[in-house]
C-alpha cells in the first residue's frame, strides 16, 4: 500500500510522517511520534485507555485511521502539563484522589476528563458518571474517578489565587 504524508498538530507542536492510510491514530502516535501516553488497551473502542482529544472532540484512537486525522490537532495525556512541565491540575487531583489504581487507564481518563470539563466545567457526580461511561478502569470501583474530577471542576472554576503559578489549565464557562 502506498504511504501517505501525514501532519498533525499534536499537543501544540506540528509534527508530520510517512504512514500507509489504514494505520490507526494510535499506532502512528506511539510507534511513529514515540507518545506513549495513550495506551492500546482492547483495541476495540471498549476501554477508552487510547483516549486523545482531537479538533476538540474525546476520540478512542484505536478507531480512527491516521489518514481521517491527518491536519486535525490532537491532545494527548502529555499535552495535559503545565508550561513548566508540572502535573496539571487534573492530574493533579487523580494524585490526590487516588484516581488510579495500576494506571493503565489513567492517560484515557484524564484525556476524557479535560474534555467533559471543557464541555461541561460544573457537571454533577452523575454527569461525571455518565460523561465517562466510555472510559473503563479494571481496578477500582470509579469513586476517587469520580472524586477526582469533580475537585478538578473545583479548582478549575475557583477564582485564581495571588499564588497561584501562570500556565494553569483554564476551563471555560459556557456562553
Amino acid at each position: 500500500m502506498t504511504k501517505m504524508h501525514v501532519k498533525l498538530n499534536v499537543n501544540g507542536r506540528a509534527v508530520e510522517g510517512l504512514s500507509e492510510p489504514r494505520t490507526l491514530l494510535i499506532h502512528f502516535l506511539r510507534e511513529n511520534l514515540r507518545i506513549t501516553g495513550p495506551h492500546i488497551g482492547c483495541e476495540t473502542s471498549h476501554c477508552g485507555a487510547c483516549t486523545v482529544d482531537m479538533n476538540g472532540r474525546s476520540v478512542k484512537s484505536c478507531t480512527v485511521f491516521v489518514a481521517q486525522a491527518d491536519g486535525a490537532e490532537i491532545t494527548t495525556v502529555e499535552g495535559l502539563v503545565n508550561e513548566d512541565g508540572s502535573l496539571g491540575v487534573i492530574q493533579e487531583m487523580f494524585r490526590e484522589h487516588h484516581g488510579l489504581q495500576c494506571g493503565f487507564c489513567t492517560p484515557g481518563m484524564i484525556t476524557r476528563a479535560h474534555r467533559l470539563l471543557q464541555e461541561n466545567p460544573t457537571p454533577t457526580e452523575e454527569e461525571v458518571r455518565f460523561g465517562m461511561a466510555g472510559n473503563l478502569c479494571r481496578c477500582t470501583g470509579y469513586q476517587n474517578i469520580v472524586k477526582a474530577i469533580l475537585a478538578s471542576a473545583g479548582k478549575l472554576n475557583a477564582p485564581p489565587s495571588s499564588s497561584e503559578a501562570v500556565g494553569h489549565e483554564k476551563v471555560k464557562a459556557a456562553e
